[in-house]
């Protein structure tokens, strides 16, 4: 179980990581953000989750959002590094970004995989399924666990609110990194990085060593 299930944090207990904290790199802060913590209040109670999956898109990184430049869509990932991108995937499933390095660059980070860890009870009932490895692995399961939409779409995540990223209380353990998932421009990059040995990272297992 998470502990959520019997406690529930705050930002005075997990706050904000200040942007001067996040590298200005982008796949510096891909690597960065692994073992920090996803914070959401809801209604309910916070739900949270530790990064175990992220990868990151580059500057010049056909692959990326913001390679053709900036469209009303994508205008959150152009902003300073540290705040939301949130976007609808093939019609059915939110995916969270963090926008990175300098304003009006496009970069950005999309989070892929969470382990919980606050809000079990929460995510169980936002998802519909009742398997603690199913509930935050993936990006889509991640955003549809924490109930993130487009109504976060450029939310700063270096300030108290609905989500933010905070500091966890314990070393991530080892990092690993590989080419990225479900892409076909620029897929030969190794530009994903992951907790080795964590369950809750996504994609095949050839991927994930």
């Amino acid at each position: 179980m998470g502990r959520a299930d019997t406690v529930t944090s705050t930002s005075d207990d997990h706050p904000p990581i200040g942007r001067a904290e996040l590298p200005e790199d982008t796949a510096a802060l891909s690597r960065y953000l692994i073992g920090k913590l996803v914070m959401r209040q809801l209604p309910e109670g916070m739900v949270s989750g530790r990064i175990v999956e992220t990868e990151a898109y580059v500057v010049g990184d056909a692959a990326g959002h913001g390679f053709r430049g900036m469209t009303r869509r994508n205008r959150s990932l152009f902003l300073e590094r540290g705040h939301a991108y949130v976007y609808l995937a093939y019609g059915v499933a939110w995916m969270l970004n963090v926008s990175s390095e300098a304003p009006g660059t496009g970069t950005g980070v999309l989070i892929r995989a969470l382990e919980p860890v606050e809000g079990v009870a929460i995510m169980r009932q936002n998802r519909g399924v009742d398997r603690l490895r199913d509930l935050t692995r993936g990006p889509g399961r991640l955003a549809a666990a924490l109930r993130i939409d487009l109504s976060l779409d450029g939310l700063d995540l270096c300030q108290p609110g609905p989500l933010w990223l905070a500091h966890d209380d314990r070393e991530p353990g080892e990092i690993g990194q590989s080419t990225r998932i479900g892409i076909t421009k620029d897929a030969d990059r190794p530009l994903r990085f992951y907790l080795r040995g964590s369950p809750f990272v996504s994609g095949p297992a050839s991927l994930s060593k």
